[in-house]
């Protein structure tokens, strides 16, 4: 996935992967062609996209960044949507995302409510994380878009922005030239939550392509063939009696009498969830780093 986004991106001058120190060599191995960005610490994309835009600022200078995450699906025209967020970033001199037309209702997204119509863009009337279904079905209905956390932005106008935010302490301590002391200062944090949803000049451009987010296990319940009975694999599985469940694993899984699940199993861990909350592995995650087992 992380290979196939950089050939993805590869209508830019200059491709940068972001990542930890420990992935660095793995980036080297798919990513050959990509400059590498290790960050200090892992702070979500707030804190990630601040020190990415400012070390990429101090290498080339003037220029626009488009930022996209490694774990989405996209089938259609992407360049043609990247080149437009990216002129629109310059001629506005906004913060640019784009936005997808949902194609049914999921609260395991964000949606963007748009405002005034520019033509090819429109200006952001509002930001909405994972409402619930009801909230869902009613924006969907009312021409909300996804929030594909793709964005396209310039280094001064994003910088700028972060600096009226929580993530104000990193930028000034990246300009002095300690992004250790930065990220040891600031949250784990979203860039949406942290410097987008209260933004004075935010736009969005809708994406003229499919798009699917794999950052959750049910989303290979849409990307993959299933059997006759609905259950998607991933990996060696058998399945007795059972139906519309997502197994993915390096080894062998027997799902027997169940339905709706997510089984997920890897190297000593094992993840069972009922699909419509494939979602919450993020408590998992968050609770084995509580227990410091993560």
């Amino acid at each position: 996935m992380l290979a196939e986004t950089v050939r993805r991106a590869g209508f830019a001058d200059e491709v940068y992967v972001l990542t930890r120190p420990a992935f660095a060599e793995s980036v080297r191995e798919h990513a050959p062609s990509a400059a590498i960005l290790t960050e200090p610490a892992p702070r979500d994309t707030g804190p990630a996209l601040v020190y990415a835009a400012h070390r990429i600022r101090k290498q080339l200078g003037d220029c626009v960044l488009y930022c996209l995450p490694s774990d989405h699906h996209v089938d259609g025209d992407f360049t043609a949507t990247a080149r437009q967020a990216c002129r629109i970033a310059i001629d506005t001199g906004s913060l640019v995302t784009v936005g997808v037309e949902p194609t049914r209702v999921d609260t395991g997204y964000g949606y963007i409510e748009p405002g005034v119509d520019h033509g090819d863009y429109f200006d952001v009337a509002s930001f909405t994380e994972k409402p619930d279904t009801d909230t869902a079905a009613r924006y969907v209905d009312e021409g909300y878009l996804w929030n594909s956390g793709t964005f396209a932005w310039t280094p001064d106008t994003f910088l700028a922005s972060a600096r009226e935010s929580e993530l104000e302490p990193l930028v000034d301590a990246l300009g002095a030239g300690d992004p250790k002391r930065g990220f040891e200062t600031v949250p784990s944090v979203s860039v949406d939550y942290a410097v987008l949803e209260s933004a004075a000049d935010v736009t969005v451009v809708p994406a003229d392509y499919e798009w699917d987010d794999l950052g959750s296990w049910d989303a290979f319940d849409r990307l993959l063939e299933s059997d006759e009975e609905g259950n998607v694999a991933l990996g060696d599985a058998m399945t007795i009696d059972a139906s519309e469940n997502v197994i993915a694993s390096d080894g062998h899984v027997a799902a027997v009498g169940v339905d709706d699940l997510v089984i997920a199993s890897y190297d000593n861990r094992t993840l069972v969830v009922p699909k419509a909350q494939a979602q919450r592995v993020r408590d998992v995650v968050e609770q084995l780093r509580e227990d410091d087992a993560f």
